[in-house]
């Protein structure tokens, strides 16, 4: 969903508007309407909107343009603006786009994390960085070897808070608050809000304006949600049939274990399937160089953890399938939000065995709503009472579906049913009926 306004209501300097049309964006997302303005007035912000709604250009871009009217030069490691992440691949990503952004700016910036040599990043930090993206690890790192120092921050930026404080960084983050200048801007981004990041927005912000673009942990209206129970040593060739019963994108494949990353993929490339896999034993170019075969389609499938594929954002994943079911219910809304971005749609499947109905259990919860099971695939099982949601056929052949009691309409045939019956959600395809949204469950 799309804001009313353009890019060139919102105050935006001539070239930060530049930049915006050099992508062609011209209107921004309700995230960057509704942030960009108290941002730019100097506002502390606490935001939380579903993952890939442009939350990253939301703070951004107000970032570079405070940034570049002052007139300030940055000093060798001092910088002026912190922007710290959880992963390296996210880190990686936010300096892409300050980079993008800040084109016509006469600003620098640098992105320090760890897994690879620091002496570039260094090098960087002497030269003077105005904004610096920093992973937590990495950035203590320099800290303690006074390769910088934070007392000439301006604006402080925490994203993905969420995950940080999953990741165990609550200690990291409150050292590196300790170190910044009592007198600054600050910004805390994330896509759920547990009790713990509550607490941190008193430690961090001073009477911020909060940003709820969807309730607290809803997933994305577009992505189409489903659950194949099945027995646990089934799953390997229910995931095989679902990738090959998908022929429109990439899929984006989670695994709860980096030791279950390696070996999906290996078994998935066995098959004849292309499939890389993203975890945090591996080094960041090992990282980098399976985002990228992903990116460009060298590799169909990216077999990824949690905690890797934090900042995955390629175009074009239509499908993902949790092979396992995340230990964190909230991980499960970051996990499907990397289809369905940017407005596009998508399709989650989940595969559940039998020891994993708690953690259904607690998903449907945290989501306020009932995953209905798809039926029609080749391994099936029968669904406790307790465990069962609504019901219907998937993309396997076009039959009736039911969700919170409604009879759903037949699909024309294929692969792309929508749950509730209600046809393929891709309608813009010939042969598919209108997309139908599934009704919600309260709780």
């Amino acid at each position: 969903m799309q804001s009313d306004i353009t890019f060139d209501a919102l105050r935006l300097s001539a070239p930060l508007l530049r930049a915006l049309a050099d992508k062609n964006y011209t209107t921004p997302s309700p995230v960057q309407a509704e942030t960009i303005p108290h941002l730019l007035d100097g506002r502390d912000v606490l935001g939380c909107a579903q993952t890939g709604t442009g939350k990253t250009a939301a703070f951004a871009l107000p970032i570079l343009q405070r940034l570049s009217e002052d007139g300030k030069r940055c000093k060798p490691g001092r910088p002026r603006a912190l922007i710290l992440t959880p992963t390296r691949e996210l880190a990686v990503q936010v300096s892409e786009s300050f980079a993008t952004y800040g084109r016509y700016l006469k600003l620098s910036h640098a992105v320090v994390y760890g897994g690879v040599s620091q002496i570039p990043q260094v090098r960087a930090l002497r030269r003077g960085v105005d904004v610096l993206v920093a992973t937590p690890g990495r950035l203590l790192d320099l800290l303690d070897q006074r390769a910088l120092e934070l007392g000439e921050v301006e604006i402080f930026a925490l994203d993905e808070a969420d995950r940080m404080l999953d990741m165990g960084f609550a200690p990291d983050v409150k050292q590196i608050r300790s170190l910044l200048p009592q007198r600054r801007q600050s910004l805390l981004f994330s896509a759920t809000m547990p009790d713990a990041i509550r607490s941190l927005v008193d430690q961090i912000l001073d009477n911020p304006v909060n940003i709820h673009i969807a309730p607290v942990a809803t997933t994305a209206d577009k992505v189409a949600q489903w659950v194949c129970h099945v027995k646990q040593p089934n799953k390997l060739e229910l995931l095989m049939h679902l990738i090959e019963s998908d022929h429109d994108g990439r899929v984006l494949v989670f695994s709860r274990t980096k030791h279950g990353a390696n070996r999906l993929s290996v078994q998935l490339c066995k098959a004849g399937i292309p499939a890389g896999a993203i975890h945090g034993d591996k080094s960041q170019n090992a990282r980098q160089n399976a985002l990228e075969r992903f990116r460009v389609g060298r590799d169909r499938v990216l077999v990824a953890t949690d905690v890797a594929a934090r900042g995955i954002d390629v175009k074009g994943i239509s499908l993902v399938i949790n092979f396992e079911l995340p230990d964190e219910p909230d991980a499960y809304v970051h996990r499907i939000g990397r289809t369905a971005r940017a407005g596009a749609e998508g399709l989650a499947i989940s595969l559940c065995d039998r020891s994993e109905f708690r953690l259904l259990k607690g998903i449907q919860r945290i989501i306020r709503q009932d995953i209905p099971v798809m039926r029609d695939h080749p391994h099936a099982e029968p669904v406790p009472q307790r465990a069962e949601g609504g019901s219907g056929r998937g993309r396997f052949g076009g039959g009736r579906g039911r969700q919170g009691g409604g009879q759903g309409g037949r699909s024309s045939g294929g692969f792309r049913s929508r749950q509730g019956g209600g046809g393929d959600f891709r309608a813009s395809k010939p042969g598919f009926s209108k997309k139908r949204r599934p009704a919600r469950t309260g709780r």
